[in-house]
């Protein structure tokens, strides 16, 4: 008998049942929701929605920990540099992460598909094509036709050089066929209101914040930029029925643990993702802050992540987009 072999395989199963029982004990303390965003937002609230439920499921408080800073870069930089341990996760936004990745590729202290382990796409804020009332047109159709007949006069609104909203003025640019000048504003409000006053023909906006002006008819809604009608405007068709196929712009809400997470800590995040992303308690109240809620396990959304930067790398190369 080779007595080296036996104690080597003896030592090996002692420490992989000793590393399971640890997983299998997880969670042993709290756990950390870092939100790289001031308190407030969309991130912010949904954190504090599915906190709880989240703490029911896994029978242990999360915490929710606001790290705001250079664009969710530095609350992110902290979670990729934090113990694998699968106490302290991010909680942000994928299209944020993926637009600030794709502009500022060399500078970004963190990959999102190298350092991180995803958890769940768990949401997202879909987008609405928006025009000025004065915009003669009632349909995309007409938006386009519109565009088409006059290149390059009518304008679109964004919340600056290089925000999703630009990016969605580019796609949607390209998905129509059509030139429209591109008028960035140092922020949503400003962009809004212009909009609103009628010095810019169209916006493609979240439904957070356009909402509340659909509903007074200061703005009209043309289109949602999902693959599927939202109920908040069930009327209002998809961008695909509008006749822009495949058309989807949406600002993704995920969560992402530091990469070399176990797994059996994963799929114990993952077992309560699902449970808590299904029930009607977490679903309502996000969705009266037009948050739409999802489930994606964490092998689909690692493919989420990776479409959303590809998507947005392809954008902004193309379109020869600079950070300002």
């Amino acid at each position: 008998m080779n007595v080296k072999a036996v104690l080597k395989t003896a030592i090996g199963a002692i420490a992989l049942a000793t590393s399971l029982g640890a997983h299998a004990e997880w969670p042993e303390r709290p756990i950390t929701l870092v939100v790289p965003w001031p308190p407030g937002g969309g991130v912010d609230a949904a954190a504090r929605v599915a906190g709880p439920m989240l703490a029911k499921q896994l029978g242990q408080q999360v915490v929710v920990v606001n790290r705001p800073g250079a664009t969710g870069s530095i609350g992110a930089e902290s979670v990729a540099k934090a113990e694998p341990d699968g106490y302290t996760l991010l909680w942000s936004s994928l299209t944020s992460h993926a637009i600030y990745a794709s502009l500022y590729e060399r500078s970004t202290p963190f990959d999102l598909e190298k350092s991180f382990t995803p958890v769940s796409v768990f949401g997202s804020i879909p987008f609405v094509i928006v025009v000025n009332p004065g915009v003669k047109a009632t349909s995309v159709q007409e938006l386009v036709a519109l565009a088409k007949a006059r290149p390059g006069a009518l304008t679109f609104a964004s919340s600056g050089n290089g925000s999703v909203q630009h990016l969605a003025g580019e796609m949607f640019k390209r998905a129509a066929g059509v030139d429209l000048l591109h008028v960035p504003y140092k922020g949503i409000s400003p962009s809004l209101l212009d909009l609103v006053g009628g010095q810019v023909n169209m916006s493609i906006e979240s439904l957070a914040a356009t909402l509340p002006h659909i509903r007074n008819q200061k703005l009209r809604a043309l289109a949602v930029a999902s693959p599927e009608r939202i109920s908040l405007l069930p009327n209002v068709p998809t961008a695909t029925e509008a006749g822009l196929k495949g058309y989807d712009v949406s600002a993704k809400l995920f969560a992402l643990a530091p990469a070399g997470t176990p797994a059996p800590v994963i799929e114990k995040l993952d077992r309560a993702f699902k449970q808590v992303f299904s029930d009607k308690a977490v679903q309502e109240p996000l969705l009266a802050q037009s948050i739409i809620t999802r489930y994606a396990s964490p092998a689909e959304s690692a493919r989420l992540i990776h479409d959303e930067l590809t998507t947005f790398k392809t954008v902004i190369r193309e379109a020869n987009i600079r950070p300002e």
